[in-house]
């Protein structure tokens, strides 16, 4: 059995902003069939320590990055967490990462930086009786744990580092250096310096034993200038070190058959009852009910998620008899442009600000087409939860995209593997172009219903994905 200690900013469901949580939620529980035992080290957040029924007290700190500190053992669910219990860090109101205005707290890198330390502090066997073998750290927050192995001269520890997303890189001026815990030499270009600053995320690209994002398309991408934001020259010259592994879902919390949050459910093999969904959500939605097809969106209403183009589309959506409903909360101008299509287009335009954990069940088990329209996609749980729930992903040839959804072109219509509709380059007129090759799929009721369920028996579970992760982390206990 290997320990591993997987260190992420958030975990559902406890804790969740986006699709970090819902993989560092789910992958303890499928690894566990890879003889793999994964613990997970996150944050005190208010909402984990309410979540903490029992626990005990394993490690205590006088003074972590400004503040007395302690780590707390618990079972939470199926989840086996040490949590970081630090209120002058995590124990405030607003978002996990930014502020009740929106702005991050001037302070991430502290919070985020006291993580990491923890993390390698536990793989040095702070704790008695517990040391782990691997440090799976995700994403900026958790990067760099690896540096603190580094250059913590720990021999034994090895650190897998994955980028859910390169966009988002930790990178802070280089004043906050003396304050990290790090020997002076780590403030160079094979530690922690990144343009004269200090990169989170670089640190941990460059000091990790190895490298892993959510899909391989996504890290074929983010080699190139076009997605690496700047890292693609490190992630060249560490690409023997690269691994591309897509996620996957949690197929007992996303179960058509068993979901709470439906108003029915239903198998693919009778899925008359995703009527009674479609139903339920053109109600939520306030959208007549014509049998029109029903286009679906839950995303951050963000330029990277493509919701500006769907704005620029939204009057040909509709002059093609479809349907659009949008839940999701993001940039002010794009809020501000789905709500003005909400009342430009009513009946046939709805949108709903915020999120919804319930009703994004719904919009995956009611709606006809997931709409997912992304310049860049690492990999993508939206499009995933579509195909588990017997909902069309429209998708731009990006990512975790490209990887997991199969064009319908003729070729894939005659062969009956199809279950989805790509489009590319990403930009309006190819978005429209693939609306319009939706809707009239959608005519064609035999077709449909064979992408249907194709795409419903299409294993988007972690099983594949859990085997990746359990051989890659063998593969580096035995270098």
């Amino acid at each position: 059995m290997m320990d591993v200690l997987s260190v992420a900013s958030e975990v559902y469901p406890l804790i969740k902003t986006g699709g970090l949580a819902d993989v560092a939620g789910a992958l303890p529980g499928a690894l566990a069939s890879q003889d793999v035992s994964m613990r997970t080290l996150v944050p005190g957040y208010p909402q984990v320590i309410g979540a903490i029924k029992k626990g005990r007290s394993v490690a205590q700190f006088a003074d972590l990055f400004g503040g007395p500190a302690e780590l707390i053992a618990a079972r939470v669910g199926d989840l086996d967490l040490i949590v970081l219990d630090a209120k002058h860090l995590f124990d405030r109101a607003g978002g996990i990462y930014v502020d009740a205005t929106g702005k991050d707290w001037e302070d991430n890198w502290q919070r985020f930086a006291a993580l990491s330390w923890v993390a390698a502090e536990l793989a040095k066997g702070l704790v008695a009786g517990y040391r782990p073998e691997i440090v799976h750290a995700h994403d900026w927050q958790a990067a760099m744990a690896a540096a603190y192995v580094a250059f913590g001269r720990d021999e034994t520890t090895k650190v897998v580092v994955t980028i859910h997303n390169i966009a988002f890189q930790g990178a802070y001026p280089a004043d906050i250096f003396p304050h990290l815990r790090l020997p002076p030499d780590a403030f160079a270009m094979s530690g922690v310096e990144y343009y004269g600053g200090v990169g989170f995320l670089k640190a941990g690209l460059q000091c990790a034993h190895a490298i892993t994002t959510v899909s391989p398309t996504y890290a074929r991408e983010i080699r190139t200038p076009a997605f690496g934001m700047g890292l693609e020259g490190l992630l060249n010259e560490r690409s023997h070190d690269l691994y591309g592994i897509l996620n996957g879902i949690d197929d007992g919390a996303w179960n058509p058959q068993s979901d709470p949050d439906l108003a029915a459910n239903f198998a693919a093999a009778n899925t008359r009852k995703r009527e009674v969904n479609r139903v339920a959500l053109a109600d939520r939605f306030g959208l007549e009910e014509d049998g029109s097809p029903l286009f679906g969106i839950v995303s951050r209403l963000t330029w990277q998620k493509g919701i500006d183009i769907v704005a620029e589309n939204v009057h040909w959506l509709v002059s093609l008899g479809a349907r659009l409903a949008v839940l999701g909360s993001g940039d002010p101008d794009l809020e501000i442009a789905m709500e003005e299509a909400a009342a430009r287009f009513p009946g046939r335009v709805g949108f709903i600000k915020g999120y919804d954990e319930g009703l994004s069940h719904l919009v995956q088990g009611g709606a006809d087409v997931v709409l997912v329209p992304s310049r860049f996609e690492p990999c993508g749980l939206t499009q995933l939860y579509a195909l588990r729930y017997g909902a069309i992903p429209l998708v731009s040839r990006v990512g975790g995209l490209a990887d997991t959804i199969i064009d319908a072109n003729e070729a894939a219509i005659e062969a009956g593997v199809a279950t989805g509709v790509q489009f590319s380059p990403v930009d309006g007129p190819n978005l429209g172009e693939a609306i319009s090759r939706t809707v009239s799929l959608y005519q064609r009721p035999d077709i449909w219903a064979r992408m249907q369920r194709k795409g419903m028996k299409t294993d988007v579970s972690w099983t594949n994905s859990a085997r990746k992760y359990a051989a890659l982390y063998g593969a580096l206990l035995n270098r």
